[in-house]
């Protein structure tokens, strides 16, 4: 399938100028934050609840062969989210997806905002290998759009494991319930964005006119053309999903349980049995934390999601010193791994001059 063309009417925003001081001081303290509430979490809180010298011996435990499993479990896991992001950007090659996923994870995992740098940088990318921005735009919104149908999905899928278990209790019940009403109501978003042309005319042009305000008091030149543009990204869209729908959903739901199948591994390979925390409640616990990433509190949501998963799974029946020794391998698999290969990957884009392409004709006019 060849690239789509940028649509007519795209809107070209210049800017306002930087301003770099008041951005370095918020970075600043978006970083002191983060830090601080790390700290607190690890040095404060975890040391009352595992004795560390304990957790290392659980982890040293492990054999090589369980070893060896958790490192192809988590190579695989790296690789899953490939099936979301090739489907909603027809003509990326597989290469320059796992370039893109694990050099924009990096970012996300290394700084505080780091997911807005990584959507910076996911533009830069797919621009340079010839993308136009509309293209970009759109695949970025359906794979965020069906990764969160997954991940809002995964608790309430729990839940009923739960309710057939017997085992639901009243926090668990409202986290469900929470998931049930937020997956309702972005099902019910999206397909209100692509419910009509004239409907999706008016938000573009509503969204001009807000914008137009904004820039009004920075005293620059209002935008046009937005309602074109959002009726010409609909048609894309829903173009898009006619033929990918299917392929983007068992994407979406592959890349998570994989993502939960490290956490079972590890738990089992550092001591925690069945019996003492049933693969359900490993499931729930795994589903309900992860919508703790959702609250961009700390870089990938590190310290918080350790603690949410050790508060669950300790409270769910698990040895305290085996859980917070198979959390922390999972974070080490899972959320610090990909900052080495995202670095690796990183290069390689920089490098890689024969995936380059020239920008797009509209791009190029509106940088």
């Amino acid at each position: 399938m060849t690239q789509l063309e940028e649509p007519a009417g795209t809107p070209a925003v210049d800017s306002p100028p930087p301003k770099p001081a008041r951005s370095r001081r918020k970075a600043l303290l978006r970083g002191l934050l983060s830090a601080a509430i790390v700290g607190i979490i690890f040095f404060g809180v975890f040391p009352l609840i595992a004795d560390f010298g304990e957790v290392w011996k659980h982890i040293r435990s492990m054999t090589a062969v369980e070893l060896s499993t958790l490192a192809l479990a988590a190579l695989w896991n790296l690789q899953t989210y490939l099936f979301v992001i090739v489907p909603s950007s027809p003509g990326i090659t597989y290469p320059q997806a796992f370039v893109m996923t694990q050099s924009t994870t990096a970012a996300a995992n290394s700084f505080p905002a780091g997911a807005a740098v990584g959507i910076g940088m996911t533009y830069a990318m797919y621009m340079s290998w010839g993308f136009s921005r509309a293209v970009a735009t759109r695949a970025i919104l359906v794979s965020g759009v069906w990764n969160n149908f997954a991940k809002l999905g995964l608790p309430v899928f729990a839940l009923a494991l739960l309710a057939i278990e017997g085992t639901p209790s009243f926090g668990r019940i409202m986290a469900g319930l929470f998931g049930i009403g937020a997956l309702l109501g972005s099902i019910a978003l999206f397909a209100l964005m692509l419910r009509s042309d004239r409907l999706a005319k008016r938000v573009g042009d509503a969204a001009a006119r807000l914008v137009s305000r904004v820039l009004g008091v920075l005293r620059r030149p209002p935008v046009s053309g937005w309602g074109e543009a959002a009726r010409g990204f609909r048609a894309d869209t829903i173009d898009l999903l006619r033929h990918a729908w299917l392929r983007l959903s068992v994407g979406a739901i592959v890349s998570q349980l994989s993502l939960y199948l490290v956490l079972l591994l590890v738990l089992r390979d550092v001591g925690v049995s069945n019996d003492e925390v049933g693969w359900v409640e490993v499931l729930a616990a795994f589903a309900f934390v992860r919508l703790l990433t959702a609250l961009p509190v700390t870089p990938g949501g590190v310290g918080v999601v350790e603690l949410g998963l050790t508060a669950a799974l300790v409270g769910a029946g698990g040895d305290r010193d085996e859980v917070v020794a198979a959390v922390l391998v999972f974070r080490a698999l899972t959320y610090l791994l990909p900052i080495p290969v995202g670095v690796v990957t990183y290069v390689i884009w920089r490098r890689k001059s024969s995936w380059r392409k020239p920008m797009p004709v509209e791009d190029a006019r509106n940088p």
